[in-house]
């Protein structure tokens, strides 16, 4: 994320900067600690002076962090948090404003594609596993809910803590359940525990997870056993349109690699940059209210990697990313690829946000 969004800032302020100034990046490492995050914000605003942020992987730290830059007037921008409660939090009529953005996938799309999915393929015996944290927790919440709609009752429902390694204890529940399908919620290394757990059991059914087994941890910890593993992405690390090769032949020549890798965390970051860039000429202000309206009512089409930007936002509305835009990646030989041939065939086809989403 934080790779995408210094090529981003170096690309602007080699055409001029905003507003006739450069970007300039101040990082900080959150270490995925609620209380670290809320730490790191409180500097950014009174010492750094920042006129917006952009970050946050984990959702608990968002929600930890993000109160206070709301209570600054200071936007700040979610690329890679999915939690759905992340752009309600500050809210109508409790709060006049909302400076909380996003440009991530949120759960409430994410459980609804996988459970989708999981029963398009023709599965009724459904088991859930999702990690403790809040991340974790509210997105097995929103695959709970989803399936209450299709009238579907998970068959387990079972949680794991983060650095487990061993989760047999869950998959065992699963399988005596007569799962036929497993749907999990959690980090690239957990996924990865699950998929090696599997494994070892001889437990063939089809996972389906939320976007992190697209993480490199995943790749790396579940070698061969993550390969068939599925999970919705905003970007799979494809060249077919000529933003997206640019983007990507800079990526692998600035940071020296052949993939990146966590495409879509970096393609996020890189866009989040691009759209907050656009708000800040717009608004002709770092002032964190105007960049906000600005953001609210974007009037130019903002080009990005995950796609074309046509007013993403409005004022009741802070997700840039509506679910026909997701598609869904598969691990394969260490790389994510699309998982269906349809979508594999649309790639240079920009899907953009429907309207209507809220």
């Amino acid at each position: 994320m934080r790779d995408g969004a210094k090529l981003a800032a170096a690309e602007i302020n080699k055409a001029g900067g905003v507003l006739g100034r450069p970007i300039q990046l101040v990082e900080r490492d959150d270490e995925a600690k609620n209380e670290v995050g809320a730490q790191v914000a409180q500097e950014l605003i009174n010492k750094e002076k920042v006129v917006a942020t952009v970050g946050f992987i984990n959702t608990g730290v968002a929600l930890a962090a993000q109160r206070f830059y709301q209570e600054a007037e200071i936007p700040v921008f979610n690329n890679v948090a999915t939690g759905t409660i992340i752009t309600n939090q500050f809210k109508e009529p409790d709060y006049d404003a909302n400076y909380v953005f996003r440009n991530s996938a949120y759960d409430v799309l994410q459980a609804g594609l996988m459970v989708d999915e999981a029963l398009a393929q023709g599965h009724k015996k459904i088991a859930i596993l999702a990690d403790s944290t809040n991340y974790g927790q509210l997105g097995r919440e929103d695959i709970e809910k989803y399936l209450g709609t299709k009238g579907v009752k998970p068959v387990a429902v079972e949680k794991f803590n983060i650095k487990d390694v061993d989760m047999t204890a869950q998959l065992l529940k699963a399988q005596q359940a007569g799962a036929e399908v497993i749907l999990a919620y959690g980090i690239g290394p957990e996924l990865a525990q699950i998929a090696n757990g599997m494994a070892k059991l001889g437990w063939k059914v089809p996972m389906i997870t939320s976007w992190p087994s697209s993480m490199q941890s995943f790749i790396d910890i579940a070698g061969a056993n993550g390969n068939g593993v599925v999970m919705p992405q905003t970007f799979i690390e494809d060249q077919t349109l000529p933003k997206r090769k640019a983007f990507l032949e800079n990526y692998y020549k600035t940071y020296g690699v052949t993939k990146i890798p966590t495409p879509v965390a970096g393609a996020q970051g890189y866009d989040s940059i691009y759209l907050l860039a656009a708000a800040i000429k717009q608004a002709g202000s770092t002032d964190g209210a105007k960049i906000r309206t600005a953001l609210e009512n974007l009037n130019e089409k903002v080009e990005g990697v995950v796609t074309t930007y046509d007013k993403p936002f409005t004022a009741k509305d802070h997700n840039a990313i509506s679910r026909n835009m997701v598609v869904f990646g598969k691990v394969q030989d260490g790389k994510i690829v699309y998982a269906k041939d349809e979508d594999a065939k649309n790639a240079g086809v920009v899907r953009v946000k429907e309207k209507s989403s809220n």
